[in-house]
């Protein structure tokens, strides 16, 4: 099976450098058009990184061209709601359509919890969060239209699993998975599928805190082909895909088997029973929340056997 991109277009934020841009290029090279997104600014969003707002993405666009496909540059903010709207309005007015919106733009401003400013942490979720927030909101309605769509956010390990000094990118992280997934759910009906990766790369947002060795390993490819593959036909709906390295592994969220003590339980029986509550090995994920509140309902009483 070879995955290919014919007569699709895609966005991709923050595709100036990095994963972006292997991003980029990839779809470009199965046949997709791009609008190839970026600000062109430092890695904490301010400034413009590259002399003039725009420059990274033309010149992703450039290399596009040259190997023979097709792209546009764009360099509206995606913090913006009204940006996110022009850069969606870029790619339906020069291409007719919209089937795939790639979120991959972010920032960071890591500090220790109780150093960060305020505004540092606001700045970060805004792109990160509010950022795919905006500019899937602003594609969504001609992906309804089409009754077809392909969106990925992008998470990671510390918003999965927390690191020390990103707290605020941790925070945004994570709640793209919770976008995720109640957009997997509202999407279904018009096979909007939305997914979420979690990748591990060589990046400006990691040369700084990798050793050189671990960085070589660390090359955008493997990372680019899960997104290819999430955005595909065929992708699954509301996964979310760990990818570095040539590792690859879905992640979950999960819950444990549970008990029921009762609606008079106390602290002291939360304690007491802390142990059987915490046992997680009968744990299983939830497709919504509705199958987490239909577990809370028949879970067994404490003591009961499983």
């Amino acid at each position: 099976m070879t995955i290919r991109f014919d007569n699709r277009v895609a966005i991709v934020t923050g595709a100036g450098g990095g994963l972006g841009r292997s991003h980029a290029l990839a779809l470009a090279a199965r046949g997709a058009r791009v609008v190839v997104n970026d600000l062109g600014g430092t890695l904490d969003g301010t400034g413009t990184g590259v002399g003039q707002a725009g420059g990274a993405a033309r010149r992703v666009v450039e290399e596009i061209v040259a190997a023979g496909g097709t792209a546009v540059a764009d360099s509206h903010s995606v913090a913006d709601s009204d940006g996110a709207a022009a850069l969606v309005e870029t790619a339906v007015s020069r291409y007719g359509r919209l089937d795939i919106v790639v979120n991959n733009a972010g920032i960071l401003r890591d500090k220790s919890f109780g150093k960060m400013d305020p505004g540092d942490f606001a700045s970060v979720v805004d792109v990160h969060l509010l950022g795919s927030a905006h500019v899937t909101r602003a594609a969504w309605p001609y992906l309804q239209a089409a009754r077809y769509g392909r969106v990925v956010m992008t998470t990671s390990a510390a918003g999965l699993y927390g690191n020390f000094g990103q707290a605020n990118y941790g925070a945004a992280k994570l709640g793209l998975v919770g976008l995720m997934n109640t957009l997997k759910i509202e999407g279904q009906k018009s096979d909007i599928r939305v997914n979420t990766i979690a990748p591990v790369a060589a990046t400006r947002m990691t040369e700084t805190i990798l050793p050189p060795a671990i960085l070589e390993r660390l090359q955008p490819a493997p990372v680019t082909a899960a997104v290819l593959f999430l955005v595909s036909d065929d992708a699954p709906n509301g996964a979310i895909l760990a990818a570095g390295a040539g590792y690859f592994a879905k992640v979950e969220i999960v819950e444990a088997a549970g008990i029921q003590l009762g609606d008079q339980a106390s602290c002291d029986d939360v304690a007491r029973h802390w142990p059987q509550i915490a046992d997680m090995a009968g744990a299983a994920p939830f497709n919504s929340a509705m199958e987490a509140l239909t577990r809370v309902i028949t879970a067994p009483p404490a003591g009961a056997a499983s």
